[in-house]
């Protein structure tokens, strides 16, 4: 039995919730799924999903809740989409509170803003796949882990360690393949 938990300081948690519920459901994995509001409840998580959203606003809230630091602390697989990712990075072209858990630059807003959002497919663990892009960031410049993919040659997805981080949001496809890779690496940590 593993805990997954959803950082629930703002952005698309209840999407992701359905999303792990359905991966879980897929891999016949029994779990339990958290939202996570305080330090506390993330000391009963074995992984943690970090959603789109603002991510200045999620950085600054997990400053001021200690949440940050919990999350450093308790060294746990992280997933992050879109906001996440760029929390996850050590650099961004924005002053703004990080995880700094994947050694990366990131460029927030990197393909415009809202309303040049989009859906493209692209390719990711050797099949088609949906991307969904809101006010999208990409990578540029991933300095430890694997591209997972790309799009127009920028980076939008990837894995380093135990981390996985993409720039589009897999929890508004029915696709669970991510959420699955995720879980995956969660396992791997507890065993």
């Amino acid at each position: 039995m593993i805990s997954i938990g959803i950082l629930d300081l703002q952005g698309d948690i209840s999407e992701h919730f359905e999303a792990v519920k359905k991966a879980l459901k897929k891999l016949d994995i029994k779990s339990d799924i958290l939202r996570v509001k305080t330090v506390s409840d993330l000391s009963k998580c074995d992984g943690l999903i970090i959603s789109g959203g603002e991510s200045t606003v999620i950085g600054k809230l997990m400053d001021k809740t200690d949440m940050k630091l919990a999350i450093i602390d308790q060294n746990i697989p992280v997933m992050g989409t879109c906001a996440g990712l760029v929390l996850l990075a050590t650099e961004t072209d924005y002053k703004q509170p990080l995880l700094g858990l994947i050694d990366m630059k990131v460029k927030r807003n990197g393909f415009g803003r809202q309303k040049a959002s989009f859906e493209e497919e692209i390719e990711i663990f050797g099949s088609k796949y949906r991307g969904v892009f809101i006010r999208a960031p990409y990578v540029e410049e991933l300095k430890d882990g694997i591209v997972l993919a790309k799009l127009r040659d920028k980076i939008v997805a990837l894995a380093s360690g135990k981390h996985i981080a993409t720039a589009f949001h897999p929890e508004l496809t029915n696709d669970t393949k991510i959420h699955e890779y995720f879980i995956k690496e969660v396992l791997k940590c507890v065993e």
